[in-house]
């Protein structure tokens, strides 16, 4: 006879039913910038109610556990207040590896004393199917936070962003990930396990740890917005595993919601990357032994220099200018001074439209939240495929900050690390304004661009808002 648990109550079910709703109508919101804060409202009700509906149902001890949230809460409420954009990725991949952490912490007490979590028989042994849920959920967890560190020390700098391959890397992440598949369904139906001990759940614990490390280390570049994607999605099925460990019908849907939603951006991304949805699974797409990363050298060329004034000239003369922000835009806090480059333009009469390539900055969606935050008019923002046909026609592409997406070898260099990958055509602009801190530097992919030294293409060599504010300076008669 298994071990007695008691039934949900109605009220519970429908309240946890009414946060899965929410959660959806959420997802929904954030799929656009115009309804992305009523999403964010609908998320944050959501998880209220699921987070109150589960202490209402587990009354004891509930001052540890409103304590535990309020140090958590006043925690996250603090980084958030300080957070700068420019670190918004890397702060997701970390707290993307504290939800693997909560997985494995949950997994392991469970183990540990199975019979406060109702997953016994009537010997005191853990039932099969718990242990099958453990073990996934443990190993996810693990892969989650290992992998999601990584991402992080690569993200910030700590690491190289650049690939690290290891010797033999696909097979060593085919055989670790089939140990743990094959100790998984041992440790379902070992007798030791069953009663909450022997050795299986911690090797299958540590090789999910290493394998988390090994199938991010070889992936760099362009490619890391995928692997934040993915690790989201990674995090939502450790959470969807631990909730039916913890018999939680709210973190079982909304597990399943992150899990699956991550799934489809990552399958999204890829596909506009001209990327292999399975190679990304595997780790080290679009990297091998012989290129990528910061090897790449800077050959000194020929180029032309320009300054705010001609900037400021030339767009003024423009009919058409179409901007394309990348990572220096966000490090330099650029958005809002562009934004009122932007209405200054248009005040002359000139067409501006904003480029955002699914890959521009460190996340998904990164240049979409800092032209948002700046009040840049959606209707003027476009996706690669919506607007790459434009560039032959338009007067003037002004790219700051951006290398990697606007890289012409990415359709010529079969061993560019970023071969395949859809860039915007800004070369087919007329003119090319490129706003670069220096020409030292060689993008996050370590690949120089072959647009800096093009005939059309002027360098303006500064750092991005100084740029732009004088810009700005200039169209307002204060640079003539």
């Amino acid at each position: 006879m298994e071990h007695a648990v008691a039934a949900t109550p109605a009220w519970a079910v429908l309240a946890y039913l009414a946060a899965g709703v929410l959660f959806i109508l959420a997802l929904r919101g954030l799929s656009s910038p115009e309804s992305s804060q009523a999403g964010n409202r609908n998320g944050m009700i959501g998880m209220a109610l699921a987070v109150g509906t589960t202490l209402a149902l587990h009354p004891t001890g509930l001052l540890l556990i409103v304590g535990a949230i309020a140090i958590g809460g006043g925690i996250g409420w603090v980084i958030a207040q300080r957070i700068q954009m420019t670190a918004m990725p890397e702060l997701v991949a970390g707290f993307h590896s504290l939800v693997g952490m909560a997985a494995v912490l949950v997994g392991c007490a469970a183990y540990l004393n199975p019979g406060a979590f109702g997953i016994t028989d009537a010997t005191g042994a853990i039932l099969a199917v718990s242990r099958v849920e453990m073990g996934l959920g443990v190993a996810i967890g693990a892969i989650t936070f290992s992998g999601s560190i990584i991402a992080f020390l690569k993200l910030s700098g700590r690491m190289s962003g650049s690939p690290i391959l290891l010797p033999g890397r696909h097979i060593i992440n085919l055989g670790v990930l089939a140990g743990i598949l094959i100790l998984t369904g041992v440790f379902a139906f070992d007798t030791a396990a069953g009663m909450g001990q022997g050795p299986l759940m911690w090797i299958i614990l540590g090789l999910s740890f290493v394998i988390g490390v090994t199938l991010i280390i070889p992936i760099g570049g362009a490619d890391m917005p995928v692997v934040i994607s993915m690790l989201n999605s990674y995090s939502g099925w450790a959470a969807a595993a631990m909730g039916f460990t913890l018999q939680n019908t709210a973190m079982i849907i909304t597990g399943a919601l992150v899990g699956s939603s991550g799934a489809i951006l990552s399958y999204i991304m890829c596909k506009a990357m001209n990327r292999s949805f399975i190679s990304v699974i595997a780790g080290g797409f679009g990297a091998d032994s012989g290129s990528g990363g910061a090897k790449g050298e800077v050959i000194q060329k020929a180029y032309k220099a320009g300054s705010a004034d001609d900037a400021a000239f030339i767009m003024q003369n423009a009919e058409t200018v179409i901007i394309v922000p990348g990572y220096g835009m966000a490090v330099s806090q650029a958005q809002h001074a562009l934004r009122e480059m932007g209405d200054l333009l248009k005040k002359e009469g000139v067409s501006v439209k904003y480029a955002i390539h699914p890959v521009a900055g460190r996340m998904p969606g990164h240049m979409n939240v800092l032209l948002a935050e700046a009040n840049v008019p959606y209707d003027e923002v476009f996706e690669l495929e919506d607007i790459n046909s434009e560039f032959g026609q338009c007067d003037v592409a002004f790219v700051i900050g951006a290398n990697d997406v606007t890289n012409p070898l990415a359709k010529t260099d079969k061993t560019s690390p970023i071969y395949g990958m859809p860039i915007l055509d800004v070369e087919k602009a007329k003119t090319v304004l490129f706003v670069k801190r220096s020409m030292g530097g060689v993008g996050y992919a370590g690949v120089d661009n072959p647009v800096f030294y093009a005939d059309n293409t002027m360098m303006l060599l500064a750092d991005a808002k100084k740029m732009v504010e004088n810009i700005v300076k200039a169209l307002n008669g204060g640079g003539h």
